[in-house]
């Protein structure tokens, strides 16, 4: 199928051209029909399956042929969105798609001034993208009306759980109007979600692509097993291979990121932290020198991290092994994203079999575990967690994901499938 025959105006379908969008994701692919004919959608949807592009592209289409008033410009649209990278890369997708429309559109997110955003809000627009602190803050100095709302779209509900905005939300909710079209998606539909998701939707259709528990079959993974005081140089050695141009590295704390962007810089690989903990200013900067290619490394940790979209990254690697199974699935769907390959290393210790093994289970394959290299871990010896007959991983001493010096194989069957895959 292509974009044409969804029933898309020109004007976008131009846009889409113009960004290199050729075919729909399956989850466009369902949900556009639905959402131009005006229903409440139930999305369950993974990162990196084109959700943003889902949304964006009949949200346009349904305000462009509503003829807003274009001098009187009032609220037609919220998304509602948990962090501060994924409003702004929501805001330039809208941006992208509807370039060819005269539709307005801006982002307000806390941890800066909120001047500029004022401002923006004052010239009057059509579609609103923001995260709810700074919404319920400028909503209670009354910069903010959403009394002429027709369409609402909360992203990444699941993250708003766990980052503990679902109370704001509920606030934000309980201030909209009752006639709307409602647009629900989460990765994930744990209890509390699914309860949220009856509330406020009204005879959705329910659109389902790829569960949560599974990962992209365009992403290689991998695991080491290291003892945790051999991790810095497992990343260092990881990263001599040249073919990784790019990596994204994930850590379970903020001072953890920190620590491994000192020590990449010792042996003179660019890299910088993105976490909670830094200004809006410098994720952002980070952020930019990481996509520009003046920064080889980007360390994140798991909240900072859920709204980075990189086409061309290749590599993610899980230095610390994520507490919460779900977090792995989100961590590795930053490569691969839209169906392009990727590869997903994770190094592994002692201390986190167990949270590995859950992984395992969630996701409900083995990961090929790499062999050879120069830092295993000791102690108990190479560790598996009951790999399936006939399926045993191995490498090949010294090989490492993305390079051309040996590959992962599963014997005694199958053929050779190297890691390098772009």
């Amino acid at each position: 199928m292509t974009f044409n025959e969804l029933n898309i105006i020109s004007p976008i379908l131009s846009a889409l051209d113009a960004e290199g969008y050729k075919n729909p994701t399956p989850i466009q692919e369902q949900a556009i029909p639905i959402l131009l004919a005006g229903k409440d959608l139930l999305g369950c949807a993974q990162t990196g399956t084109g959700k943003t592009a889902a949304f964006a592209i009949p949200i346009l289409q349904l305000l462009d042929a509503a003829h807003a008033e274009r001098n009187h410009r009032h609220i037609k649209v919220l998304i509602l969105t948990p962090t501060r990278e994924l409003a702004i890369q929501i805001n330039e997708s809208f941006g992208a798609y509807g370039r060819n429309l005269k539709l307005k559109h801006t982002v307000i997110f806390g941890g800066v001034p909120q001047g500029a955003q004022v401002q923006a809000l004052q010239k009057g627009i059509d579609i609103l993208i923001a995260t709810p602190g700074r919404l319920l803050d400028l909503m209670s100095q009354g910069y903010i009306s959403l009394k002429d709302l027709s369409i609402f779209v909360l992203d990444e509900a699941d993250r708003m759980l766990d980052m503990g905005f679902i109370h704001d939300v509920k606030k934000v909710v309980a201030k909209l109007p009752l006639k709307r079209q409602t647009l629900f998606f989460s990765a994930t539909m744990p209890p509390e979600i699914q309860k949220l998701a009856n509330t406020i939707l009204v005879n959705p259709e329910k659109v389902e692509v790829t569960p949560a528990s599974t990962t992209a079959e365009t992403i290689d993974q991998a695991v080491y097993y290291v003892d945790k005081k051999d991790k810095r140089l497992l990343l260092n050695f990881v990263l001599r291979d040249p073919k990784i141009k790019m990596a994204l590295v994930f850590t379970r704390t903020k001072h953890g990121a920190d620590k491994v962007v000192k020590e990449l810089h010792k042996v003179d690989i660019t890299a910088e932290a993105i976490h909670g903990n830094k200004s809006q200013n410098a994720r952002q900067r980070a952020l930019s020198n990481f996509k520009d290619g003046r920064i080889r490394v980007l360390v994140a940790t798991d909240i900072a991290a859920r709204g980075i979209d990189v086409d061309s990254l290749t590599h993610v690697i899980n230095y610390e092994i994520p507490e919460v199974p779900e977090t792995y699935v989100h961590r590795i769907g930053r490569t691969g994203r839209a169906g392009a390959a990727g590869i997903a290393v994770s190094f592994c210790d002692d201390e986190e079999r167990t949270d590995f093994r859950n992984i395992l289970k969630l996701i409900g394959k083995q990961i090929p575990v790499i062999e050879g290299h120069p830092y295993p871990a000791s102690g108990s010896g190479q560790l598996t967690i009951n790999p399936p007959k006939n399926k045993q991983v191995v490498a090949r001493p010294g090989a490492v994901p993305g390079a051309g010096n040996g590959n992962v194989r599963r014997r005694p069957t199958g053929s050779p499938r190297s890691f390098d895959k772009r």
